[in-house]
């Protein structure tokens, strides 16, 4: 389905709640804009795509997507540049990612031409929504998942494509005390790591929230084999500055999503000329770091908060504070520049920006 044939059909709300929000008031993911793009896959085809005014979805009560977990979903942000534009960071990558991770869960792919268009429009009709405050962004949340109404495990043959979208302050607004995770697992070997996959976010769940019950904001996650290999950070990439060298988990595993934030702040590092290590990462490497005082930055690199200031780590009983937040050179400068790059005050060289 190519985007010069498709037409989406759109259907304006009479009246726009917009003034019912308080943008200076903005719990992340609670308020939600005038409208959302739907579409079906069924008998074997994408049927017409659609923007509709924003409304709870009907669904029956043998829907495959409740009972055997086939869904996914992406996420990426909408702001204002410098110059009033509406901008969205690198969206192809979401739309190359999300059909990885519908390839894994044996769901039907979405055309990428047609994931962007959606995105476009969408946008383009609730760009309101899309603050000149500093700070603000606009959420993008598209998700897929399997509609048969059918109560047997095999693959769903229907699919529902529905992309969301929500004004947001800032995830995180401090740094995170984060404890090491060295009994439960995000994802295993062999598993549904790598996809964006909505059961890992909820197997996430409950032991992060043992973690909060000691005091952390999140966990550090480790191979669930050993626990001797450090992963991720929440529902983040992870990433160390150890001795001057950048050292983070390598996707090379496949219980590690592929991060496009990650993947931005790596590809500036490299063309700035800092050392760059993509390998295994043991706990022991990063608390003996701690100890000796070679660890100079820790944080998390993901779409909600862009980069994550990690304060203090937790493991086996004890917490190891980390150096103070504003003499963190490479994570700084980096958040620094990105925010910059985003805000249009460099020349887009890297293609990196769809202007709406």
């Amino acid at each position: 389905m190519a985007t010069d044939t498709v037409n989406i059909k759109i259907t304006k709300v009479e009246k726009s709640k917009i003034e019912s929000v308080d943008f200076n008031d903005l719990p992340f993911g609670k308020f939600f804009s005038d409208h959302m793009f739907e579409m079906d896959y069924i008998d074997g085809k994408w049927q017409t795509p659609t923007i509709v005014p924003f409304a709870n979805l009907s669904l029956h009560p043998a829907t495959s997507a409740i009972h055997y977990g086939q869904s996914i979903f992406e996420g990426l942000k909408a702001q204002r540049n410098k110059d009033g534009e509406i901008i969205v960071f690198r969206p192809d990558m979401n739309a190359k990612r999300f059909n990885e991770s519908a390839s894994r869960m044996c769901m039907q792919p979405v055309p990428e031409e047609l994931f962007l268009e959606a995105i476009k429009t969408l946008i383009s009709i609730d760009q309101d929504w899309v603050s000149t405050k500093e700070g603000l962004s606009l959420y993008i949340r598209p998700f897929m998942f399997a509609t048969d109404s059918y109560v047997g495990i095999r693959p769903s043959e229907n699919y529902k494509f529905v992309i969301i979208t929500s004004p947001v302050g800032a995830y995180y607004s401090e740094p995170v005390p984060v404890k090491i995770e060295t009994k439960y697992t995000r994802a295993a070997a062999g598993g549904v790591g790598r996809a964006k996959a909505a059961g890992n976010y909820a197997a996430s769940l409950y032991p992060a929230k043992l973690g909060q019950a000691e005091g952390y904001r999140q966990l550090i996650w480790t191979d669930a084999k050993t626990h001797t290999f450090i992963e991720e950070a929440g529902t983040m990439n992870v990433l160390f500055v150890i001795n001057d060298v950048i050292i983070t988990p390598s996707e090379v595993e496949d219980t590690i999503l592929k991060g496009i934030t990650k993947r931005s702040l790596l590809d500036i590092a490299k063309d700035w000329g800092y050392k760059i290590e993509e390998r295994k990462v043991t706990v022991e490497e990063v608390i003996n770091s701690l100890k000796d005082g070679s660890l100079q930055d820790a944080f998390g690199a993901g779409t909600a908060a862009t980069i994550a200031h990690i304060s203090r780590i937790g493991f086996d009983g004890v917490d190891y504070q980390l150096p103070p937040i504003e003499g963190r050179e490479f994570s700084n400068k980096l958040k620094k520049y990105l925010d910059s790059y985003k805000n249009g005050e460099f020349e887009d060289t890297r293609n990196w920006l769809m202007k709406i």
